[in-house]
């Protein structure tokens, strides 16, 4: 199955590899917030207190886990070409393990966003006033890794359940869209901050704890309250997708 896998991750960053403007369009949508609405958001923070340092600290993890999330969730459209084109159809035919097929392209995007994410930080510190820990941007970059694992799993998932380039786009922006409003990445929501009705909906959202954790690692808390919460939810989001992934190929590929 590793010689599958890495056969299938190969394939794919190789694929990738010769066509590098997609990473780079990938995250122009950070960038873009980063440039524009980084310096509002900061004001916006200083006005409450925060210093310009902490208000980058809070703003750059949040869009790489942005960038995770919108990144990682449309690879499906990779998938429905190759299945149109019968690559899919083809792949049956194979001793190539079933799971090997979902892990192999899972590992190349989460890659993939890991390498987007290190290009964000390292802007945010050469232009603006970031200054996290070594060690915590390390640990968010994990968070990114496995963040991004789970949502190209349920991507592809999906993409193999619903077989349509009309309804597959149209269902991740109907799903991702509260995802992202209700996970405080553009503006935190807090207690103080936002209405009760609203920070309690946001308690729901997992990805609203994958952020959390993301902030707190920035700033160098590693205690248990600051990663425990955040850390388990992505873990068991991950191992679910996977399961679901790997569930979903082997029926297509029975």
């Amino acid at each position: 199955m590793l010689r599958d896998t890495w056969l299938i991750f190969r394939r794919d960053m190789v694929g990738a590899l010769r066509n590098p403007a997609w990473l780079l369009i990938g995250i122009m949508q950070p960038l873009l917030y980063l440039f524009f609405f980084g310096p509002l958001l900061v004001k916006t923070l200083n006005a409450q207190g925060l210093s310009d340092v902490d208000g980058w600290m809070v703003l750059t993890p949040a869009l790489i886990a942005q960038l995770a999330l919108f990144g990682s969730s449309f690879v499906g459209f990779s998938l429905l070409a190759d299945y149109r084109s019968g690559v899919v159809e083809r792949l049956r035919v194979t001793p190539v393990s079933r799971a090997a097929l979902l892990l192999g392209k899972v590992l190349a995007n989460a890659l993939q966003a890991v390498v987007q994410s290190i290009l964000i930080i390292v802007l945010a510190y050469l232009v603006f006033d970031l200054n996290a820990p070594v060690g915590g941007v390390l640990l968010s970059l994990l968070i990114v890794f496995l963040l991004a694992v789970t949502l190209a799993s349920c991507s592809y998932a999906l993409a193999l359940t619903l077989k349509s380039e009309q309804s597959f786009p149209a269902l991740l922006n109907a799903v991702l869209m509260p995802l992202l409003l209700l996970s405080g990445i553009l503006i935190p929501i807090t207690a103080g901050l936002a209405p009760k009705w609203l920070y309690t909906i946001s308690q729901i959202n997992p990805f609203r704890h994958v952020v959390d954790v993301e902030r707190n690692s920035f700033r160098g808390d590693f205690s248990m309250d600051a990663l425990f919460t955040g850390s388990v939810v992505v873990l068991v989001m991950a191992v679910l997708a996977i399961w679901w992934g790997t569930r979903t190929f082997q029926r297509e590929n029975a």
